[in-house]
């Protein structure tokens, strides 16, 4: 059977997405009993919500904030990012990687990747240390953590901060250690298509309370009510001041009520994307045409994404073609991610093409592959299926 972009049956009647959360009749109901509660924003589940995640990835203290993006802003004050300062990342990531570095007036300086693993190669990251490098946000990319030792190697002896980018990543361990933990700060992100999630929301773990105390005066307006950082202290308890520049980045209650109740799942989360994952692998691993992303020995990984690149020397058309005919098959591949720095914004900031070439040459071929808990045995099946009919019709 050809595919159906060019006649035939589709592979599945109804789409797929590449991605969608899992809610149940108990998130909705600690949902409900919070709206029906006196806290609406940031109230006492918020404070749990960072509780749970803290003890969960073994850090000292957690942070919320109503996105990860508000989350990565918030550990780029923490560090104390301003203009004139240089911060490495990937090029192989989502915009907020890089835009919370511009936010506190910084230049992101971008380092290519390993074109096996997909995250940003540590010796990639050495070349691109200045005296002008104030800290380094690895992106531990579909939920495979980067290698934090070979990366803290490379700042050995500095003051470079590691400001870890594992918005795709909670529940991941690395070397036995969930992440969360080993970076000095540690964002994760809550969004609907992730591990668990709180509709929108983002949470930074760290060990250091300095950082944890300038987080949280920054999401609330750096207004503060604390008798110990007023400048004033003769006022009543009435009293507060606002020292510095802030911005309004709550998480609400009923958001962390949700991310409360999708965490007691987390576990079952997990073991179902690792299956979809195992399922993936094995019928992808002798695919003509089909290259996986290499897992690193060191990474016990959650996959957010199942990412996969096109062999284009072995098929007929490009990778735009092939991603229409998913499409046409009714199965939800999507691309993750366009190098950051070839957005228009940062083509007009004077970043050029073929700054990271490797991680340019994964963005021409690669393809996300639709993995999520809510996914049924037959979802798996119907985009095996498509593989095998689509790549073995378009095989040369």
């Amino acid at each position: 059977m050809i595919p159906a972009i060019l006649g035939g049956e589709p592979v599945r009647t109804k789409p797929l997405p590449y991605a969608r959360q899992l809610i149940d009749e108990e998130d909705c109901q600690a949902v409900d009993e919070v709206l029906k509660s006196a806290f609406l924003t940031t109230g006492p589940k918020a404070g749990e919500f960072e509780r749970v995640i803290a003890a969960y990835v073994g850090s000292s203290y957690a942070v919320s904030f109503s996105s990860g993006t508000a989350a990565l802003h918030g550990a780029c004050y923490a560090a104390g990012i301003m203009k004139g300062d240089e911060v490495i990342t990937t090029p192989m990531t989502f915009a907020a990687s890089s835009n919370c570095i511009l936010y506190m007036g910084g230049t992101p300086v971008f380092a290519d990747i390993d074109p096996e693993t997909f995250n940003i190669d540590p010796e990639e990251i050495a070349k691109k240390i200045t005296k002008k490098t104030k800290a380094i946000i690895p992106v531990d990319f579909t939920g495979q953590t980067v290698d934090i030792d070979a990366i803290k190697e490379q700042v050995k002896g500095t003051d470079i901060i590691i400001i870890e980018d594992s918005a795709h990543g909670l529940g991941t361990k690395y070397k036995g250690t969930r992440v969360g933990s080993l970076s000095d700060m540690t964002m994760f992100s809550f969004h609907p298509v992730k591990t668990i999630t709180s509709g929108e929301g983002g949470m930074i773990t760290t060990n250091n309370k300095e950082y944890y105390r300038k987080m949280v005066n920054f999401r609330s307006h750096c207004i503060t009510r604390a008798p110990e950082q007023l400048i004033d202290k003769e006022n009543g308890k009435w009293y507060y001041e606002m020292l510095d520049l802030g911005f309004n980045y709550r998480l609400t209650d009923f958001q962390a009520a949700l991310g409360i109740s999708q965490f007691k799942k987390i576990d079952k989360f997990i073991s179902r994307r690792k299956e979809i994952v195992a399922k993936y692998n094995e019928a992808f691993k002798n695919l003509d045409g089909v290259i996986l992303q290499k897992n690193a020995d060191f990474s016990d990984t959650t996959n957010h994404l199942y990412v996969v690149k096109l062999d284009l020397p072995k098929l007929k058309v490009d990778r735009r073609q092939i991603f229409d005919a998913f499409m046409a098959e009714n199965i939800g591949v999507f691309v993750h991610y366009i190098p950051v720095y070839w957005h228009p914004y940062y083509q007009q900031l004077g970043y050029k093409k073929g700054l990271c070439p490797k991680a340019e040459e994964l963005y021409n071929c690669m393809l996300t592959v639709p993995l999520f808990p809510a996914m049924s045995d037959d979802d798996v099946h119907d985009v095996i299926e498509g593989f095998y009919k689509i790549i073995g019709y378009y095989r040369k």
